[in-house]
């Protein structure tokens, strides 16, 4: 039996294991993240495939810290991989932490640091009568690895990206060269699209963390647009892959969009504004998702990873239970770890 509390932040929907697993090998939450990929991939299919799950879902495996100063210590799972980082699953922890009682929480401020397979963050939420209203973390270190870069796209031609850090690897392309406005009706073109051009960025663009060899490879991307409305500086959305692209196969280009700002795709971008000499330290950064939610990020300090030129972001934002529940497989079950059907999997 597996308790999980249901949670979305700006939309993005983030399950959050809270029982039912126990402790993992690993030195590192990186190395917890590594032997639940080799050892236990199970966990994640069965909580993120159908019947229990569906594609846009992500979720979070609550564990012991290996460092002394942690509360906490979680690893994210998403479809087709586990992520080093992610924002929006990030505050989905925090309010589950903290709303469900796990962590003490102090009001009106809670001060928590958590430990990820990207590395350590500290974390500031708002609390009132019990209620998360804003969770406020510092990132890993940001930086852009390619800025206005040319990849050829099969079926598109030449697309002009950038590449950038910020949690995870994203390749970040404009929206109006591609013809999007970024409204949800081009969901199915979107994620077409882009899933193209990820594909096509991680064939002639390869990347690695100077400090992490084993995080390698743009694995997502993101589209990026005008602001919509005043109070906003940017629109953005990003596609997290449901599939492996198979190129003689337009049908199995499958990805969903990030429901949410999408908090380490603010961060890359963030540093790719940066590195651009567009977005200085010290200003707030609102950025939109496709449903029209926004987190805010904020650029603190300079840093340097390897060779790259980092820097540090903050970013804000609001989560929601939606749930609490309890899975179990029963012993005759034909799909015990789920299953995808071709009508919205592909």
């Amino acid at each position: 039996m597996i308790t999980a509390v249901d949670v979305h932040a700006c939309g993005e929907p983030g399950r959050v294991i809270t029982g039912g697993v126990l402790d993992v090998p690993g030195r590192t939450m990186f190395e917890k993240k590594t032997w639940l990929e080799t050892h236990a991939d199970h966990i994640r299919r069965r909580m993120l495939r159908e019947p229990r799950g569906y594609p846009a879902l992500c979720c979070n495996l609550i564990l012991p810290p290996t460092i002394p100063e942690a509360d906490a210590g979680f690893v994210i799972m998403e479809q087709v991989e586990y992520p080093p980082m992610s924002g929006s699953n990030t505050i989905c922890v925090v309010t589950a932490l903290i709303e469900t009682g796990m962590v003490q929480s102090v009001e009106p401020l809670t001060h928590l640091k958590l430990e990820t397979p990207a590395g350590l963050i500290s974390v500031e939420a708002e609390v009132r009568d019990g209620k998360v209203k804003r969770v406020t973390f510092r990132n890993v270190p940001a930086f852009a690895t390619h800025l206005d870069a040319k990849v050829e796209v099969p079926n598109l031609g030449t697309v002009t990206v950038d590449v950038a850090y910020g949690g995870m690897f994203y390749v970040i392309a404009d929206a109006e060269a591609l013809g999007f406005r970024l409204r949800p009706d081009e969901a199915r073109d979107i994620v077409r699209v882009a899933e193209m051009i990820k594909a096509a960025t991680r064939e002639q663009i390869p990347v690695s963390h100077p400090e992490n060899p084993g995080i390698d490879g743009v694995s997502i991307a993101q589209i990026s647009g005008p602001p919509s409305r005043a109070g906003v500086d940017r629109r953005n959305t990003v596609v997290v892959s449901t599939g492996t692209l198979d190129w003689s196969r337009p049908a199995s280009w499958t990805g969903v969009l990030d429901r949410s700002p999408c908090g380490t795709g603010t961060c890359a971008k963030m540093a790719v504004l940066h590195a651009k000499g567009q977005l200085p330290l010290g200003r707030d950064f609102v950025h939109e998702g496709i449903l029209g939610t926004t987190f805010t990020g904020r650029l603190i300090e300079k840093a340097r990873v390897g060779s790259y030129e980092a820097v540090v972001p903050t970013l804000s934002g609001a989560a929601w239970i939606t749930g609490i529940a309890q899975y179990v497989v029963d012993p005759e079950d034909p799909f015990p770890d789920g299953f995808t059907v071709g009508d919205i999997w592909a």
